[in-house]
C-alpha cells in the first residue's frame, strides 16, 4: 500500500484541476500545467473539500503501486507550483567565476578561455544578486534539470572548493600532497 497515494491532493482556493482521460490540467495565478496520467491510474474529483484522489485498479500489482505515490506526488507538484514558483539557488566559488543575466540567457565565466552561455526554456526565470543565481518556474522538475544542468558544466572540486554548488550544499574538502609528507 502506497501512504504517500493514499493522501488526498487538496485544491486551494484560485487553483483549478481539470481531469482529462490522460491527463490531468493543473491552472493557477502562475501558470498551467499538465500532468499525463498511466492508464492503470484513475483520478477521482471531490467537490467537499475540494480535492483530488489518486486511485489504482489493482493495489497487488507492484507497478501501479509504485506509480500510485508518483502519480499524486507529480500532482502535488503542480499544484504547489502554480501557486508558489519553486527555486533553486547556485553558488558561484572561484577567482574570476562570474555569472550574469541577459533575457533568458545565462553567461557564465568559469575559468574556461571562453565565456560559457546558457539558453534557459520557456518558463523559466534566472536571476543574480551577487555571485548567486537562482533559478524559478513552476515546473519542479525541470528548474531542478537546469540547475542540474548548469551545476554540471564546472562542478565544486575537493582540493579547493571553486566551482558551481548549491547554496545548500556541503562539499567535503580532501588534504592534498601538502598534508601526506610530514614525516
Amino acid at each position: 500500500m502506497s501512504r504517500i497515494g493514499k493522501k488526498p491532493i487538496i485544491i486551494s482556493n484560485g487553483v483549478e484541476a481539470t481531469v482529462g482521460e490522460a491527463s490531468v490540467q493543473i491552472k493557477g495565478s502562475k501558470g498551467t500545467l499538465i500532468v499525463p496520467i498511466h492508464p492503470k491510474i484513475k483520478i477521482v474529483q471531490q467537490s467537499e473539500p475540494k480535492a483530488l484522489l489518486v486511485e489504482v485498479m489493482n493495489e497487488e500489482d507492484k507497478e501501479q503501486r509504485a506509480l500510485w505515490g508518483l502519480t499524486r506526488q507529480l500532482i502535488d507538484n503542480a499544484v504547489q507550483g502554480v501557486q508558489k514558483p519553486f527555486e533553486k539557488s547556485l553558488e558561484f566559488i572561484g577567482v574570476g567565476f562570474r555569472v550574469s543575466v541577459s533575457g533568458n540567457e545565462v553567461n557564465m565565466e568559469v575559468g574556461f578561455s571562453h565565456p560559457v552561455k546558457f539558453t534557459l526554456p520557456e518558463g523559466i526565470e534566472a536571476k543574480v544578486e551577487k555571485q548567486v543565481l537562482t533559478i524559478s518556474g513552476i515546473d519542479k522538475q525541470l528548474v531542478g534539470e537546469m540547475a542540474a544542468q548548469i551545476r554540471r558544466t564546472r562542478p565544486p572540486e575537493p582540493y579547493k572548493g571553486k566551482g558551481i554548488r548549491y547554496t545548500d550544499e556541503v562539499v567535503i574538502r580532501k588534504a592534498g600532497k601538502a598534508a601526506t609528507k610530514s614525516t
